[in-house]
């Protein structure tokens, strides 16, 4: 009788076993995969896609979505209360890691790439063709008037030139301090400091010429706007791929596969046209980054 209770204990404690495993695999025998993104748009859409492709590969997901800046987002990965998020390798390299700017973009995705794994034990996997650097942006009109279309043309335009600044701007070492030197003195005919979410209409209301932006702007699919050429390359390269855990990397090799594949059909125009879908034409993040991964069959139908 004792060893039949005893037997029955073993067959007891195996299936909680089992089903504890189960449980923290999402029961279906894969790991639950925490999603992180970072506070604005265009990490809300990735992290979206990044989430319904895993669900749709059999992965459960908890969506920690929208978590905040780089920092908060950086120190979640760190102590695993996410798996992974989208980063930016400029941001890498001169936020994170603390080195210095580099203008050549595979030096910047080997630099982070190494210090990651080293430093943290996180992995960047394939970067998209989507860089999201700062830039200046004028109308099409004062680009046609002007043969204006790269920043170096600035230098000897600037005094005929209204810019519309946002904050910080002038004074920052990536912003119109750092350009002056890099490129040469800007005297802009008169400088304005205009909000964010307003740089663009009142650059297209003709208050302002020249404005500054980011190269993935969904307003930059407007043709009146032309994102002005960095032809001597002032900002360094921000392209964008998931950043994950390396743990879990080398337990699951099939996360960064499922991941990789959403990166090559990422580039600065497709990126334009999703963020414009949202910040622009008011659409969820949630339904354009279903529409979009279902528009390249990256979803089961």
């Amino acid at each position: 009788m004792k060893k039949k209770w005893v037997s029955l204990a073993l067959l007891i404690i195996s299936v909680v076993l089992v089903i504890s495993a189960c449980s923290s695999k999402g029961g279906s025998g894969k790991e639950k995969i925490k999603v992180g993104s970072k506070n604005f748009t265009e990490s809300l859409i990735l992290g979206e896609m990044y989430a319904l492709a895993l669900e749709d590969a059999g992965y459960k997901v908890d969506r920690k979505l929208n978590l905040g800046g780089t920092l908060v987002a950086h120190e979640a990965l760190k102590k695993g209360d996410i798996d992974f998020y989208p980063e930016y390798t400029g941001t890498g390299l001169i936020n994170v890691l603390e080195l210095p700017p580099n203008s050549d973009a595979k030096t910047v995705y080997d630099t982070v790439a190494k210090g990651y794994k080293e430093k943290f034990n996180l992995v960047w996997l394939e970067p998209t063709n989507a860089n999201d650097s700062q830039g200046l942006v004028t109308t099409k009109k004062i680009a046609e008037k002007y043969n204006l279309y790269k920043i170096s043309d600035l230098v000897k335009l600037a005094p005929e030139l209204n810019l519309a600044a946002v904050p910080e701007f002038e004074e920052r070492e990536d912003g119109l301090k750092g350009l002056n030197t890099f490129y040469g003195k800007m005297n802009f005919k008169s400088i304005k400091l205009f909000d964010y979410g307003i740089k663009y209409r009142v650059t297209l209301d003709g208050e302002a010429d020249v404005t500054v932006g980011f190269t993935t702007d969904g307003d930059l699919t407007n043709p009146d706007l032309v994102l002005l050429e960095d032809d001597k390359k002032f900002w360094p390269p921000y392209f964008v791929a998931p950043v994950l855990r390396g743990e879990l990397n080398e337990k699951d090799p099939e996360i960064a596969k499922v991941l990789n594949k959403i990166s090559a059909k990422l580039d600065n125009t497709t990126v334009q046209k999703l963020n414009a879908q949202v910040d622009i034409d008011k659409k969820e993040y949630a339904d354009v980054a279903k529409a979009f991964l279902e528009e390249q069959d990256l979803l089961k139908k």
